[in-house]
């Protein structure tokens, strides 16, 4: 068959130990034989990460802001024995991190749902998407263990040195800990309007949550940030689809969320959503069955799968074992970035080869041919057979290009 024609580059960001494996198998086996790809390629494994002091990592991601369109593979974020293993110079920062810096971007995953793998909570049907504002918070807290007793403050000074105040957080009677959280204005509105953009490109309703009851300032400012833009930016848009904002507690929207049927947007601050987005992946399944996309609010996407370089696999690679690794959310990173580029190509059938792909996926796994980690969760009629990752990719082709003659 003729190839599928590509316009303008997709960002391609390669990455590390298995996933690394994987993804060069997903290119020839699934990706290459159909499309004529067009990429501009950024290595972010780990060895050009040290060799370019991390400059490829922003490169990939200024590529993604010219682009509009990115695909990364799972990558390494070192501690110091991965320092001490790769022979790094210094212990570099997430990838992840660094990208969704420069994109000022919001993450949002959502797990790959398949008849036969059953969501532990029972009447979830849909997808449920989170939402993670991933800035501050804990994350770049300044905190210290208190020594003796003492007085903690909480002090502010302006730039130009004209406002001052400063107030106790506690009169320690004997040693404790202390913990210093921010955030930003514009960060949290990025955040919303990320939020408010994907939920209106996915025709999904979205739910936002905090303890602001308790965090009378600093949830409190999440809360009316959201409806102030909801407000006035987007509640038109919402109504004429038929879709909600809804805002609630946190320990109220937990309970909401289980007894709920799915199929919305949970919209959750850093801690919370870091959280949540490993419960909803456990309870839908895995987190090889869940999809990441980080969106930016001027609308750059980077499609990736939510779990990390699955190293115990890799190993066993480098040894020569066989390996029955779950490559699905990697392909839905490709099938989603592929469909990104063609809804803004206007290239319908690139559209149409990444719904296909998808498909084919799915009735793969319906079939009851799947990876070991399937093994154990699957409660479909047809019996489970377990296969290496090779074959699971070749009986996708399969029904690919059944689907595409």
């Amino acid at each position: 068959m003729e190839k599928i024609k590509m316009k303008t580059p997709l960002v391609e960001m390669d990455g590390d130990e298995m996933t690394r494996i994987l993804w060069r198998q997903i290119k020839d086996e699934l990706i290459l034989p159909f499309v004529e790809l067009n990429t501009e390629y950024y290595d972010l494994g780990l060895e050009q990460r040290e060799a370019t002091k991390d400059q490829i990592t922003v490169d990939a991601a200024n590529a993604n802001k010219k682009y509009g369109v990115a695909v990364k593979c799972a990558t390494i974020t070192p501690n110091a024995q991965r320092v001490k293993e790769y022979n790094l110079s210094q212990m570099w920062k997430s990838p992840n991190g660094t990208i969704r810096s420069i994109l000022d971007g919001t993450v949002f995953r959502a797990p790959i749902m398949v008849k036969g793998i059953n969501p532990v909570v029972k009447n979830w049907k849909q997808p449920i998407t989170i939402a993670r504002h991933a800035y501050g918070d804990v994350y770049r807290d300044t905190e210290f263990r208190v020594p003796a007793p003492g007085r903690a403050t909480l002090s502010y000074e302006s730039e130009d040195g004209k406002t001052t105040f400063s107030q106790t957080v506690y009169d320690f009677e004997c040693p404790g800990v202390l913990q210093g959280l921010y955030n930003k204005d514009s960060s949290i509105q990025s955040f919303a309007r990320s939020c408010f953009n994907y939920a209106l490109s996915t025709r999904q309703s979205l739910w936002f949550s905090t303890k602001d009851t308790i965090s009378k300032q600093y949830d409190h400012t999440f809360k009316d940030i959201f409806a102030e833009i909801y407000e006035n930016e987007y509640k038109e848009q919402f109504e004429a689809l038929g879709l909600e904002y809804f805002y609630t507690l946190i320990d109220d929207a937990v309970a909401r969320v289980i007894r709920s049927n799915g199929g919305f947007i949970w919209a959750l601050k850093n801690y919370d959503g870091d959280v949540m987005s490993d419960m909803v992946s456990t309870a839908f399944g895995s987190l090889a069955m869940m999809t990441s996309v980080l969106v930016s609010p001027d609308g750059n996407y980077e499609y990736e799968a939510a779990h990390g370089t699955v190293t115990r696999h890799y190993y066993r690679y480098l040894k020569g074992e066989e390996t029955s690794t779950n490559p699905v959310a990697t392909i839905f990173a490709w099938s989603g970035a592929l469909r990104k580029r063609g809804e803004l190509d206007g290239l319908t059938d690139l559209q149409d080869y990444a719904d296909k792909l998808e498909a084919s996926v799915i009735e793969v796994i319906e079939s009851g041919v799947m990876t070991g980690d399937l093994v154990g969760l699957w409660e479909g009629e047809n019996p489970a057979r377990k296969v290496n990752s090779g074959e699971f990719l070749k009986a996708i082709r399969e029904k690919l290009e059944a689907k595409l003659a």
